[in-house]
């Protein structure tokens, strides 16, 4: 029996230093999640890689901010980013997606 493999999925999101967090521009899986990629490629934004950090913030509501307990993760892609666009080294990737305190959810565990 082949496994299918699920359909790619992106999450945009905003922030600005007078924001308290980052906001969902944009989410959508298959076609929806290609076109948002390929969107901030052609505005020349990063687009990170990170399918575990993506599932969660797929269940925040568009237009909403970020729930406290993804704050830590998308803070150190942020930080990881900006010092990339400053031009400074970046030795490692941000630690594989999330930090360890959020490996492992279950969707119960879910942000609302």
């Amino acid at each position: 029996m082949s496994q299918q493999t699920p359909p790619r999925a992106a999450v945009a999101l905003a922030y600005s230093e007078a924001q308290s967090a980052p906001t969902v521009l944009a989410k959508g899986k298959g076609e929806l999640a290609e076109r948002i990629i390929d969107k901030a490629r052609e505005a020349g934004i990063f687009v990170h890689e990170s399918p575990d950090l993506v599932r969660l913030l797929l269940e925040v509501d568009l237009d909403a901010q970020i729930p406290p307990v993804l704050y830590r993760a998308v803070a150190e892609v942020l930080a990881w980013l900006y010092r990339i666009e400053r031009g400074e080294r970046a030795d490692a990737p941000v630690a594989e997606g999330l930090p360890e305190s959020l490996r492992g959810l279950t969707d119960e565990d879910r942000p609302a």
